[in-house]
């Protein structure tokens, strides 16, 4: 019943903010050859777009476990958000792409490649696609959960290609996920059918944290979680916080917010993490 007037209310916020701005929203899909079959994904574009020649920053918003390229856009109501948020000038006018891959957990794990379906097939094809500002001051990501385990892991690992990034609830334990956590029962950590603990390790943040100190290029990072979230993740959120703050003090931020691992805590927290990228993004220009 929760979700049912959620959805009555995002139906409700975009015929409002659609009868002020009209920024479109639909859903795309490429061959993917990181992951050898179609990848399907969401796009905003912002008032105006297509009647202008401006290129645009992106965001690469990615969803929670066992959700897909709509969530965002329905759980989510990112098109009110980011309308209302552009009305107010708080954020420029940007591209929002919503990749959706089920239970792949942004990462090249055991079974697909989720993280190289990201960078090397889906970035690729949205800066070719539209007009895009296709360089690091122009490009986000940002995601909620396993989108937020994503987000951190390829802020991390490609620092050369995002100015900033929001990780919202995000699933970074170390060294092992929360007991109740639906992560252990993902083939991409899985040998055997069992949780494979080296292989979370493997693919998780400490692994990648040396290498993106010793590049010495900085991707200035906002942290969110729930104070009552049922999987602990608040912790685990201020872990990760504790140990990038000791790499880029004036660059990393956490907020530990009232909720728990829901919609509530990621709606709000996308628009304070937009708030944060936003000083380190450029605004849309001339080609």
């Amino acid at each position: 019943m929760k979700f049912i007037f959620r959805l009555i209310a995002w139906m409700i916020a975009i015929t409002a903010s659609t009868s002020v701005l009209s920024s479109e929203l639909f859903v795309s899909k490429i061959p993917s050859k990181a992951l050898s079959r179609e990848y399907r994904f969401s796009v905003y574009l912002p008032d105006g777009y297509a009647n202008s020649t401006l290129r645009y920053p992106v965001l690469y918003l990615l969803h929670g476990g066992n959700n897909d390229e709509n969530s965002w856009a329905v759980k989510g109501n990112i098109q009110a958000i980011v309308d209302g948020m552009v009305a107010r000038r708080e954020i420029p006018p940007m591209i929002v792409v919503m990749p959706g891959h089920y239970r792949g957990y942004w990462v090249d794990g055991l079974v697909e490649r989720g993280e190289s379906a990201v960078i090397e097939d889906l970035v690729p094809h949205i800066d070719r696609q539209y007009r895009t500002i296709a360089q690091r001051r122009g490009r986000l990501v940002a995601g909620l959960s396993a989108g937020g385990y994503g987000t951190v892991n390829m802020a991390l690992k490609h620092p050369q290609l995002f100015a900033a990034a929001a990780a919202l609830s995000p699933a970074v334990w170390h060294p092992v996920p929360d007991a109740k956590s639906g992560s252990r029962t993902y083939p991409q950590f899985q040998v055997d059918g069992k949780f494979d603990e080296a292989t979370w390790q493997r693919l998780n943040w400490p692994t990648h944290l040396p290498a993106y100190q010793a590049a010495k290029t900085v991707v200035p990072m906002f942290i969110a979680s729930g104070d009552h979230d049922r999987l602990d993740i608040a912790y685990a959120s201020a872990q990760l916080f504790k140990e990038l703050r000791k790499h880029q003090p004036d660059a990393v931020e956490l907020r530990i917010v009232d909720g728990d691992h829901e919609w509530d805590v990621w709606q709000s927290q996308i628009a304070e993490g937009l708030k944060f990228m936003n000083r380190y993004l450029s605004r849309p220009e001339t080609p």
